[in-house]
Parts: C-alpha cells; structure tokens; sequence
C-alpha cells in the first residue's frame, strides 16, 4: 500500500460533480486522484477530453500536464490520499426510490485502502442517516487494521451544469461531521478550495438541507406547471402573470412552467426525502403531490401540441426541440422530454427531435430543422438552434421556454 501523501485529494466518481471538484482542488495546489468505475471514461479523461461542458480540455490537459491530476479504476490509489470524497450519483430505481448501489459500491471499493487519519466525505445527495448508517459501517468493517482512526464528513455537492456565474470556488459549502476533529479536517479542507463553508451540527442535518433545497424547487415548480394550465384553460398569459408578481420586492420568487423537471436533483432529490419519510413513519403528501404534478406535465405538453394541428391529420408528423434537461448542456439525465415522446407516440404522432449538443439520444439520432413537420414543440432553447426557418415556413410552434414572442404561429406555454 503507498504512503499517505500530504495535500493529495482522491475523488471518487468523475461525472459533473467529481470532475469539477477535482479541477477546483488542482487550482489550489491539491495533488488529485479521480476514480470511477468506467474504463472509458477514465481513458477519455486521461486523454485529455472532458466528458462535461463545465470543464474545458484545455483546463483538463493543463492539469494532466503538471502532473496535478490523474483518472483511474484502481481504487488501491486512494491510499495515498489524506481526503476521499464520494461523488458518485444516487438515482432512482425501477419503483422510484433511492438506489444506493453506487454510493454502496464506492465505500466498499475504497475501504480497504483508506489509510490511517484519512478524511471521508460524502458529497452524493441522499436522505439523513446515509454517512452514519452505511457509508461508515461498510468502511469501518472492511478497513486496514493499522487504519485506526478515520474522519468522516458530509458536505453535499452544489452543482449546477452550464451556470456560468456559480460554481465550486463561489457556492457556500455545508458541513456537517461526526465528530469535532472530522469537522476541522473537513472545514480545513473545504475553505481551501470554496470562498465560504457553513458548518453544521451533524452530517443528517447537512443530509436534510440538501434535500429541502431542491424539494423547494420541485415544489415551486410544480406550483407554476398547475398555474400555468388554470390559465390556460381561462385564457389568461401565465408568463404576464409571473411578470406582473414579480414586481412585488418581497415575499415573491419567480418560477416559470416547463414540459417538467429533469436532470440528477430535482425529480431525483425529494423522492429520497418522500422514501425517509415513510421509512421514520411519517408521509411527504405536499411532495408527493408536487411530484405527481410535474410528472404528469409531459402528457399536458403533448396534449396542446396536438391541439394545434389540423383534426384531420391522423398521424401527425412532431419536432421536438431539445431533448436535454435545460440549456447549455448536452445531459439528458432524467430529461422530461423522454415522457412527452411517449405520450406523443401514444396518440399516434410520429417523434423526430433536434437538439446541437445531444449526438445521440436513447439510441436514435437528431434530424436537422428542415424536417416536414406539422407542429413543432420548443422544449429547451438550446445555443446554436436557429428557429427562424422554421417560423418562416409557418410551422405551428408551441413554445415551453417563453424564449419566442410576436411571432405568428407561436403560441406559449
């Protein structure tokens, strides 16, 4: 086993949480190893090509360069390391509750090799309890006998792909340890690459926090997504509305309707916070509710888009634009647009989508904007997607984004 070396960082999971930490550690000095479990990956990264928008080749290669960073699947690594940090994802499984099995899989990987006064930290999103009651089990029982004291710490990760304003070094971080050392060595840790770190009492309320942070953006959102369809069906502009409460400077945060939610936290996320309910005796009916709203956006979306077309098409011909989660990026993870396919299929159109950062999507390719199409559904107003030809020839566009206005043929959300 190698020696612990100071100011060495392994991060486990290199993905849109890992990736950027791991650059974040190398622009202040750190020494970084980053494990994941796929070959491919680690090939691509040690390559020099970034597998994520937010971290550039040049940034990657520069790191690789000075010898600052390194991509691996051998977990034997981390034993040099004097910080490990868990950035694997935590979905969804088939009955939509949490599936730790990668989070699992990554503290029984390093276990073995975690060296003696080693801090551990979890950044994977998961409901309270998980740093307590699985992650330091499964370390503390598989770990070197000479490894006898080790740090643990919760400080789960913040992450918003393409933001172009917050990012690691800006975003407060929060921390919560199992004991006072683990705390220092995680405050020590965090200040050195973030501007502000928020200390907590214990991992499950650092846990918990994370949780009600995008439940409240589920929650809102999906009261917006109901909003959005009273209005409609009374034939008032929701967009005027929100723009008419925006103007009150308190007691008011501005929303806006979508085809849902997607991505790894938001329709991921409370569904971790509902699950612990129930496990405690308890029930989230508020975010049940909330849940049950946006999933069922994709079949309204649908339904207005063919509302649009002349009755006596029997099948019509449908474009989506956008098949990623949000702007800017090219991540299809959990992307709503996956169910309003569906549904379109189901009614008898026949889907083609268009999106310039997606190359593939759930293995069928893009078309380009001159396909023959009767309606046209804006989900997610990507950079470089010139709709103008499009409007030009008269093709009816509903418009989820509230990005087109005065345009003929355009009708919005």
């Amino acid at each position: 086993m190698s020696a612990q070396q100071p100011q060495t960082l392994a991060i486990i999971g290199q993905g849109y949480v890992g990736l950027p930490l791991a650059m974040a550690a190398v622009d202040v000095g750190w020494s970084v190893i980053g494990v994941d479990s796929f070959e491919a990956k680690v090939s691509q990264i040690n390559a020099g090509s970034s597998p994520i928008e937010d971290i550039s080749d040049a940034q990657l290669q520069a790191a690789i360069s000075k010898g600052a960073y390194k991509a691996t699947t051998d977990y034997s690594a981390v034993s040099q390391a004097s910080v490990i940090t868990i950035c694997v994802p935590t979905p969804l499984n088939e009955k939509r509750e949490p599936d730790l099995a990668l989070l699992r899989s990554a503290a029984t990987g390093i276990a073995p090799y975690v060296s003696n006064e080693t801090l551990v930290v979890s950044e994977s999103t998961s409901y309270p309890g998980t740093l307590r009651d699985i992650i330091i089990p499964i370390i503390n029982s598989l770990k070197p006998e000479d490894s006898s004291k080790i740090y643990f710490a919760s400080a789960p990760e913040r992450v918003n792909p393409g933001d172009l304003v917050w990012n690691q070094k800006n975003t407060p971080r929060l921390v919560g340890s199992t004991d006072e050392e683990s705390q220092q060595r995680a405050l020590a840790f965090y200040e050195s690459i973030c501007d502000a770190v928020v200390l907590v009492s214990t991992p499950e309320v650092a846990e918990a926090a994370k949780l009600l942070e995008n439940t409240f953006r589920l929650v809102n959102i999906a009261l917006v997504n109901e909003f959005t369809q009273l209005c409609s069906a009374g034939g008032i502009n929701v967009h005027e509305v929100i723009d008419a409460a925006s103007s009150k400077p308190y007691g008011f945060m501005s929303f806006r309707p979508g085809v849902g939610v997607g991505g790894h936290c938001i329709p991921v996320d409370p569904l971790y916070l509902t699950w612990w309910a129930r496990q405690n005796g308890g029930k989230a009916s508020f975010v049940e509710s909330a849940d049950s709203i946006n999933h069922n956006m994709p079949k309204y979306v649908a339904d207005r888009a063919l509302g649009l077309v002349d009755p006596s098409i029997r099948n019509p011909k449908v474009l989506i634009l956008g098949v990623a989660y949000k702007p800017g990026v090219g991540d299809v993870r959990e992307t709503p647009v996956s169910e309003l396919r569906n549904h379109l299929k189901h009614q008898g159109a026949e889907v083609a989508w268009h999106d310039p950062l997606v190359p593939v999507w759930e293995g069928s390719n893009p078309v380009d904007l001159a396909w023959d199409c009767d309606v046209a559904i804006l989900a997610t107003k990507q950079p470089g997607m010139n709709l103008t030809q499009l409007i030009a020839r008269g093709i009816k566009i509903l418009d989820c984004t509230n990005s087109i206005s005065g345009e003929t043929g355009v009708s919005s959300l």
